[in-house]
């Protein structure tokens, strides 16, 4: 995410772009201590999603697609996966534990 960040930075000239820079770096921070996990994780979905198909559309080369695709996909399950137990959100809201009850028989 920080390195998507660092290649819209260098290119941008538009105040979207930038915009979209600064997001991108934010949401990969945000990933990387752990805080607000769903969330950004969300975020960095839909960006990767954004820019696979964004490739797709203007470039001969699917590298850049399957590359965009396959992070998406991780990002996606560290949605449903959710936070570590050393992330910042694990400290401000506390462990979940899943209890699954028994079936009778």
């Amino acid at each position: 995410m920080i390195v998507l960040a660092v290649r819209i930075f260098s290119s941008a000239t538009a105040p979207i772009l930038w915009a979209a820079g600064a997001l991108s770096m934010l949401t990969g921070i945000a990933l990387l201590i752990g805080l607000f996990t769903p969330i950004s994780g969300g975020l960095a979905t839909l960006m990767y999603l954004v820019l696979g198909f964004s490739s797709l559309m203007t470039r001969d080369n699917h590298s850049d697609f399957f590359a965009a695709l396959h992070q998406a996909v991780t990002s996606a399950a560290l949605v449903l996966l959710g936070p570590g137990a050393f992330s910042v959100d694990a400290c401000l809201f506390g462990h979940r534990d899943i209890l699954i009850p028994r079936r009778r028989r």
